[in-house]
């Protein structure tokens, strides 16, 4: 028979706009992350399995929902092209993590409190 230290709480954290779409939330801040890493969004969504079009669609709406730009592109030519996060993008995965750390902290005693009888 199973007992409580097999179940586990998850908790996921998503932004969604007035009509409840989603526009930020762990694949977007994935996403950034790995621009972040590789300084190209195509690169990113290559490692992440994701064609170039769906990034570029993902990340399009979130600066549109969130009303701020979140990458600064450079095209091809010599170097080649790349990405980089704004200093807003860069905030925002911050605020983001810290959050998402607090509230995961606080799901988690709460789930021991609740549950610790099961």
């Amino acid at each position: 028979m199973k007992t409580n230290r097999d179940l586990r709480l998850t908790v996921t954290l998503r932004l969604l706009d007035g009509e409840g779409q989603r526009r930020f939330g762990p694949g977007v801040a994935a996403l950034l992350e790995e621009v972040r890493e590789k300084r190209s969004l195509r690169a990113a969504a290559g490692s992440m399995g994701m064609a170039y079009s769906k990034a570029w669609r993902i990340v399009r709406d979130a600066e549109e929902a969130l009303g701020r730009k979140l990458l600064d592109s450079t095209i091809g030519g010599r170097n080649g092209g790349g990405a980089v996060l704004t200093p807003e993008a860069e905030a925002l995965l911050e605020a983001y993590r810290a959050l998402r750390g607090e509230v995961g902290a606080y799901a988690q005693q709460r789930f021991q409190e609740r549950f610790r009888d099961l």
